[in-house]
């Protein structure tokens, strides 16, 4: 084709074309979205918007990025298998930016998360003084061990032995093993030292002497003796044991002292993925002190030693970024310009984005939300790539609308350098900056999954579905507001950034705390309430959940329609669980049959046995109401609170549970649908139907509108304003405005992020806020209101 007369061939790809997306409940979606433009999906929770952006683009553009290495190294990368989907042409390199909160491994920090610790770690090695090591000697993962020994080599068929040593110089703090922390063990909480072994003197969770503990524990202990009447020898044996092979009844075992036992076992794992037994019992029996050796820095005190003009690497994780970055680019080092250059950036980078108030020592799994997908977003910015497909999941969670500004900038930035950006997104502000708008709907779940508008946004204002109705939708402020019915008073909180700070917070009423990202919000509260006898807390840590999980399991609901089930039939309950007795003994009450193929995508086909019920044949034919339990399990939320409320199959605590779920605005899933098919949104929604049955009188929500489409807001201010006047107290912390509007006090915590932070700058009613506008949150609230 000749070039001079028209376009180059190359340059027609400027599309990305879908058809036929059938992943999760889109019904054979097709759209073709441009490139090298800003594109946003809108729909309210659970239309299909992440099942078409992550699940359907984004999945088949990672899969066949992996296809183009070796089979050797496919094996070591996570298998991908491919969308359920007819066409997708166009596709370019995808780069995904999504709201999984950060491992929250305690040994992670936001600087071992985002390279900047590895950056510093060969600075101090290369410029500190006095010289301790390479870098491995700043690290507090790395602890310092040396060994000798002879070594036996077999080389052209003669053996050779060689005495050889070694050793390592880690910065590991030796006393707290690199956790800035040290944990002592309260043993009065471990045993009733009155009872003995049989008389279950033990108060730890899962130690029954039923089982094989009490085998183990009859080889080496007197059984019967209380535990107050042991010897020395025998207390420090029962508690202190090194791991030991012992025998009984023929079978080889190993015994282990309780407190060896326990810390591995519970005390490594991270204390929120516990079960909710084990970890009440961990926090009874565990009493965590700042390291008093380390100070809590995690290091050893040859890495403190070593400084640079001054500044230990302890000192400098401690620094807050926008002050690291600022001492950083005074060091003028010609030996490590390339070095200081690449970590001035990845600073800067913290600042661009609106993070400089963290610090490099913080723990990735104290960040929020919001602040866990913008640290992911930082080794992207500066990226000299273009021509790729930006995706992000909805990058506006916990900003404040002040913030807002600086994302939008932010993703406009990424597509003019020529890069293609598909936007996951609720809020009105950020869908105002797209150049093309992909609507779905019309519902969500089953009523969901196609493209009810596709356009520009003065378009979908105009098109009259549910997003282009609400787009304009501004709250405003309440006429009256309820008095409180009395006050809980916070003195002194100083966590965090906070600047020691005394609060009253009104008690039977709708509070809602709000303030710029980083002004000390959930310090305050997680930091000082939470934490409190009757307060139930929501807060925006993932649901842990397996694809065995479901809506019925997760909230308690499948037991009282297990219980039903066997009552109505004579049998016992554990045959109507997927997981337990009644489960399909060929899919193992799973459904499907998965078969792994090494580095290729397993594939996932539905049993032939129980045809995808999970139930055995002979359960199937138990019934109740008329229904089989597969039946009841295939049920949305609407249709089974109907069910079991009123009839044969009138099952009272069932309907609790499932009145709480329609009242989050849920009553669209089905309560057998695995917990991994849920949106964001949905999963926040069922913790927060699941906690509403708590016995505490405060509810701490943090952030519930994350996920939720501007409708759905009002349906959640309708479920608030009912807590309320059920007389519970329930505090927001929040970042909307629709929710601001509707409070009944605002606490307004800032002025600024970080340092800059952490002092209450208005607490009253939303009217006098908007009235004084004395603040970021009383300007941008009184724009929303229209004041």
């Amino acid at each position: 084709m000749d070039t001079m007369s028209g376009a180059h061939v190359a340059d027609s790809h400027d599309l990305i074309r879908v058809h036929g997306a059938r992943e999760n409940n889109l019904k054979d979606v097709s759209v073709e979205l441009p490139k090298r433009r800003l594109t946003v999906f809108t729909g309210v929770s659970g239309s299909g918007k992440s099942s078409l952006v992550f699940g359907t683009i984004a999945a088949e553009s990672q899969r066949l990025i992996n296809e183009t290495y070796s089979a050797f190294v496919q094996g070591f990368m996570p298998t991908l298998a491919r969308p359920d989907v007819d066409v997708l042409e166009g596709l370019t390199t995808a780069i995904i930016v999504d709201q999984e909160r950060m491992g929250a491994n305690p040994r992670s920090t936001v600087g071992t998360a985002t390279d900047a610790n590895a950056m510093l770690r060969i600075l101090f090695s290369r410029l500190g003084k006095p010289h301790i090591g390479s870098s491995q000697a700043f690290s507090f993962n790395v602890a310092s061990i040396s060994g000798a020994g002879a070594v036996t080599t077999e080389r052209a068929g003669r053996t050779v032995k060689e005495r050889r040593e070694f050793s390592i110089t880690g910065g590991m703090c030796p006393r707290c093993e690199g956790m800035g922390r040290v944990s002592d063990i309260d043993l009065s909480q471990l045993y009733d030292d009155s009872k003995s072994l049989n008389e279950g003197a033990l108060t730890i969770p899962g130690y029954s002497m039923d089982g094989w503990y009490g085998r183990i524990f009859s080889g080496l202990f007197d059984m019967d003796k209380p535990i107050r009447a042991f010897t020395k020898r025998e207390l420090n044996d029962l508690l202190y044991k090194e791991p030991t092979k012992i025998k009984v009844e023929g079978i080889n075992l190993t015994y282990e002292g309780l407190i060896p036992k326990i810390q591995k076992s519970m005390l490594s794992k991270d204390v929120d993925a516990m079960q909710p037994h084990v970890r009440a019992f961990v926090e009874r029996v565990v009493t965590f002190t700042v390291c008093p050796e380390c100070d809590g820095t995690r290091l050893s005190e040859a890495a403190r030693s070593s400084k640079i003009k001054g500044i230990s690497i302890a000192d400098a994780c401690a620094m807050q970024i926008s002050d690291l970055a600022a001492w950083v680019r005074k060091l003028k080092e010609p030996s490590v310009a390339p070095l200081l250059e690449k970590l001035q950036h990845t600073l800067d980078s913290f600042v661009e984005i609106g993070l400089g108030y963290l610090s490099l020592e913080r723990p990735s799994g104290t960040l929020s939300g919001g602040e866990a997908q913008r640290t992911k977003m930082i080794r992207h910015l500066g990226s000299s790539l273009t021509d790729v497909t930006y995706v992000f999941d909805e990058p506006t969670i916990g900003l404040h609308p002040h913030d807002i500004q600086r994302m939008n900038n932010l993703l406009l930035q990424l597509r003019d350098k020529g890069n293609t950006v598909l936007v996951v997104e609720h809020k009105p502000e950020a869908i105002a900056i797209a150049d093309h708008v992909v609507d779905l709907g019309p519902g969500a779940g089953t009523k969901g999954g196609e493209v009810v508008f596709e356009g520009t946004v003065d378009g979908l204002r105009a098109a009259g579905t549910l997003t282009g109705r609400h787009l304009d939708d501004r709250a405003s402020l309440k006429p009256s507001v309820r008095p409180p019915s009395g006050k809980l008073e916070v003195r002194g909180a100083a966590t965090h950034n906070l600047r020691d700070v005394d609060v009253d917070i009104p008690l039977g009423v709708l509070v809602v705390v709000t303030g710029v990202a980083g002004s000390g919000k959930s310090s305050l509260i997680h930091g000082s309430v939470s934490g409190r006898d009757g307060v139930v807390s929501v807060d925006q840590g993932a649901i842990k959940g397996s694809r065995r999980s479901n809506p019925a399991t997760y909230t308690g609901l499948l037991d009282p329609i297990r219980k039903a089930f066997a009552k109505a039939n004579g049998v016992k309950p554990a045959l109507f669980s997927a997981n337990s007795e009644g489960a399909c003994p060929t899919c193992n009450g799973a459904g499907v049959i998965y078969t792994d193929l090494a580095m290729m995508a397993g594939v996932a086909t539905v049993c032939e046995e129980c045809e995808g019920k999970r139930f055995q044949a002979s359960v199937l034919e138990y019934r109740f109401g008329g229904r089989d339990i597969s039946e009841v399990l295939a049920m949305s939320v609407t249709e089974a609170e109907e069910f079991f409320g009123a009839g044969d199959a009138r099952t009272p605590a069932a309907h609790t549970i499932l009145r709480r779920l329609a009242d989050v605005g849920l009553g669209y899933i089905s309560l057998g649908q695995p917990l991994t098919t849920l949106s964001g949104g949905e999963r926040q929604r069922l913790k927060l139907a699941t906690n509403m049955a708590g016995s505490g009188g405060i509810y701490v929500l943090d952030e519930p509108t994350t996920g939720l489409h501007l409708a759905d807001v009002e349906q959640l201010l309708g479920l608030l304003d009912r807590l309320v006047d059920a007389g519970k107290s329930v505090i927001v912390i929040e970042h909307h405005q629709a929710v601001m509007a509707h409070a009944d006090w605002i606490i307004d915590l800032g002025p600024g992020a970080g340092h800059d932070g952490g002092r209450l700058v208005f607490e009253g009613t939303p009217a006098e806020l908007v009235a004084a506008r004395s603040t970021l949150t009383a300007e941008h609230l009184a724009d929303y209101v229209g004041a």
